[in-house]
């Protein structure tokens, strides 16, 4: 969570093998050699030395808008492809006043979600926000929402409070028929659970509690959501999780399924979260602090190595890594990564 925020082969194993660990049902891909090891995206121009999160790519691939952060707040940047890599990020026309994060594209294109501690109200006060049993001045969180103007974006507007009822409501997905999911805290504890809120007739309906995600026990988050609503990959501290890790759950005739541990080899030590979906809806792209193991002893030019890699990206801050969800969701199987 951020608040301060290759294609499996085809002829893939179609069922899932179901384990047990501490009386926790979670599944694994029969066959685990299909799990395909993320790599790290766009190193040193997406993922950079800071704290970078949350892609949102427009349907062509060809756009993505991101946050990048640190403890003092976040601002939503833009970048192109330019051949086989991506522009230098620039601020995107409708953050920087503010600690933007969390975009989320509509899947047609047409609008973008984003989470601000902007005021509700022209002239109004810096939104602060209560979770996780703190207070945090300045560093709450409401959802905003632009809209497509040509070739530019129009001004941002505050969705309603009936969406809003929280000063701490992160980490927003967009699917097809526009409603949207997110996460908020909720119990005495503050943890965060998902909700819903049905997009209809140009209004955002009541949120409502997703059946899985009720426990105070821990946190979800960061809901990424199938365009279809087929599945869902989202974090969560819920066991076998060594920290913040990475959980998916399908959804058949209606309801949503039991959520199933990603397994370790998409989930390392430490925090995976800010799961999205890339234009394919196969290709999972998601944060984490995992760091790329160094050996030693080493020669010189190793070290360099080395050293160039951690001053660019690799030092422990959320980059972006991406992995195939071929092993998960049937329908990707197959697919061409975008």
């Amino acid at each position: 969570m951020s608040t301060n925020s290759a294609i499996a082969a085809s002829g893939l194993a179609t069922t899932l093998a179901i384990a047990v660990t501490a009386g926790v049902a979670y599944a694994l891909p029969a066959d685990r050699t299909h799990v395909t090891a993320p790599t790290v995206f766009a190193p040193g121009v997406v993922s950079g030395p800071a704290h970078d999160s949350a892609p949102a790519f427009t349907p062509d691939g060809a756009t993505l808008y991101f946050q990048r952060s640190s403890s003092e707040g976040a601002t939503i940047l833009e970048t192109h492809r330019e051949g086989e890599g991506w522009s230098q990020p620039r601020v995107a026309p409708f953050s920087g006043t503010w600690s933007d994060l969390e975009p989320s594209l509509s899947p047609d294109g047409r609008f973008l979600v984003f989470i601000s501690n902007r005021p509700a109200q022209p002239g109004g006060a810096l939104l602060d926000g209560d979770y996780n049993g703190q207070h945090h001045a300045g560093h709450g969180g409401n959802l905003w929402r632009v809209d497509r103007e040509g070739d530019g974006w129009g001004t941002p507007w505050r969705l309603p409070d009936a969406v809003n009822g929280s000063n701490a409501t992160f980490a927003t997905s967009v699917v097809a028929d526009g409603s949207v999911h997110f996460m908020h805290p909720s119990g005495d504890t503050g943890k965060f659970h998902l909700y819903r809120s049905q997009y209809r007739d140009g209004t955002y309906m009541a949120p409502e509690p997703l059946p899985f995600s009720s426990s105070d026990a821990f946190s979800d988050v960061d809901p990424a959501v199938a365009a279809d609503e087929s599945f869902m990959v989202f974090g969560s501290g819920r066991e076998p999780a060594r920290g913040m890790d990475l959980f998916i759950v399908l959804r058949e005739g209606g309801h949503w399924g039991t959520p199933q541990h990603m397994g370790d080899v998409v989930n390392a030590a430490g925090s995976d979260a800010e799961p999205r979906l890339g234009p394919d809806g196969c290709t999972l792209y998601f944060s984490s602090e995992r760091t790329v193991p160094i050996h030693y002893p080493r020669d010189p030019a190793q070290a360099a190595r080395d050293l160039d890699r951690i001053q660019s990206w690799d030092n422990g801050q959320y980059n972006i890594w991406r992995t195939s969800l071929a092993p998960w969701v049937p329908a990707c199987r197959g697919a061409a990564p975008r």
